[in-house]
């Protein structure tokens, strides 16, 4: 039994974050990403972040930060849209001496969303603090040994050219752009992503 125990403590740890309006539970990739990284041995983590309908920058991070409790050099985070840059807020909130493995941001957003991003005046006013709280790229930079970005050439919310710019100038992040992906949703058909198993 202590043998077990000391090989569940000791797993390596991903951390996956859902999008605004997202769950653990939809039909999109995350899911089939959570699987195939247990698969390898993981212990995969994918929480139900706090009223993902109003996401708000300042109930997100803490309650990542309580998921994740104290982290380690070989953890994975990786996040969808809104998800990314909790993690990119979470990183920023981290000791001097704590950094962490690998980020990968999939469809990630922080300077800019197309319109088609927003419903109604309630929309705007959520992503609001998301688009102006300022970030601290030097430090998120600092505590990750590496940040991959996957874009899709067709997203209708998150506009390429801008934040492909946000996250290769600010974190020197290793830029993939797929095709016709849409904003890697269910209701663009991604139920997997096998582009981002490569970086693992």
């Amino acid at each position: 039994m202590d043998e077990v125990n000391f090989l569940l403590r000791n797993k390596r740890r991903a951390f996956i974050i859902h999008g605004w309006g997202g769950s653990p539970h939809g039909n999109d990739w995350l899911p089939w990403a959570k699987n195939k990284l247990e698969n390898k041995g993981y212990e995969v983590i994918l929480p139900l972040m706090p009223d993902p309908i109003y996401p708000k920058i300042e109930i997100w991070i803490p309650f990542l930060s309580q998921v994740v409790g104290e982290v380690r050099e070989d953890d994975i985070f990786i996040g969808h849209s809104i998800g990314c840059q909790t993690i990119l807020r979470f990183l920023e909130t981290l000791p001097d001496n704590k950094k962490v493995n690998k980020v990968i941001l999939v469809a990630p957003w922080g300077v800019a969303l197309s319109e088609k991003a927003y419903e109604d005046e309630e929309d705007k006013e959520t992503a609001k603090p998301w688009l102006e709280t300022p970030i601290n790229w030097d430090k998120i930079r600092s505590k990750a040994s590496e940040f991959v970005a996957i874009f899709s050439d067709n997203d209708p919310v998150v506009p390429l050219d801008e934040n492909r710019k946000m996250v290769e100038d600010n974190l020197g992040a290793k830029i993939i752009v797929e095709q016709n992906k849409g904003h890697f949703s269910e209701s663009d058909g991604v139920i997997k992503l096998p582009i981002m198993l490569e970086y693992i």
